[in-house]
Formats: C-alpha cells, structure tokens, sequence
C-alpha cells in the first residue's frame, strides 16, 4: 500500500432530483456559498478553477481543478487536480427515488504538499478524518441549498 496515495468515496443522499442536484455540483464557483470548507474558488477560464479548502487540520490546499468531463444526461462531472492535491474526482449523479438523489463523490489524489508525504504514514488517520469532516459539512450545505435554507451564521 502507498501512504501518499488516496482513494476516497463519499455518499450523498439529496431531497432534491438528479438534474438540480447535478447543476449545484456543477457550479463550482458557488461551492463556498453552502460548503465552508471551500473558502476561495477563482476561475481560471471555461474548463478550470483554482480552490482552496480548510477543514480542521490547520492548513489549506490549494489546487487546480480541470473540467476532463461534464455530461449531465448521464450525471457525471470529472476532473483532473494538480496543485496540493494531484490526482482526479468525480461526481456521479442519478435517481434514489422520486424526487430524491444520490451523489458519489470518488476521488484519487496524491498530496503535492512535501509536509504531507513526510507525514503519510503518521499523519494518515488524520487526513482522511478531516476529509471526512469536509465531505459532511459539503452534504449539510448542499441539503440546505437545495432547500432553500439560508447559510447559518
């Protein structure tokens, strides 16, 4: 097994249909609006963005995320990131009954950050706990989003 090497998964159960839930996910620049952890996203043109995210550890990354595919018939967003993160993700929408959708969020990434590789071995638990902090946080704020509900705070 490679210490630097990520292979994360993340399911979303939305109270909203695919295609609505498939348009929030798509409109990265809006992410920071309902999910904290990403505090800047700055396009770079039609197809790219530059992020960066903080969830409890006490630093950020900072990544460039390159659209590979968007196809909203079959519910798929995939990206190339390079930066912090270097690797790919996706999105994969479809039905979990009327009205309701499933999200996956897969990711496979290597940290780009030498304080991350020194780490990998140690540092791991806490890695995956803080994206699996983020990825709740995501699922909370895309829910209000999509309902309507107003930011807290």
């Amino acid at each position: 097994m490679d210490p630097n090497r990520y292979h994360l998964l993340s399911t979303w159960r939305l109270p909203a249909p695919p295609g609505a839930v498939y348009r929030a996910l798509r409109d990265v620049p809006d992410y920071p609006l309902w999910w904290p952890q990403v505090r800047e996203v700055h396009r770079l043109d039609d197809d790219a963005g530059r992020l960066r995210v903080r969830s409890l550890l006490p630093y950020s990354l900072r990544f460039t995320a390159r659209e590979l595919r968007q196809d909203e018939a079959a519910g798929v967003l995939e990206a190339e990131l390079s930066g912090d993160l270097a690797g790919w993700s996706r999105w994969s929408v479809d039905a979990d009954g009327p009205g309701r959708s499933r999200a996956v969020f897969e990711e496979e990434v290597r940290p780009g950050k030498r304080l991350m590789r020194l780490l990998a071995l140690p540092g791991r638990p806490l890695f995956l706990a803080n994206h699996a902090v983020m990825m709740r946080a995501g699922e909370r704020g895309l829910r209000r989003r999509l309902s309507g509900e107003p930011p807290p705070g």
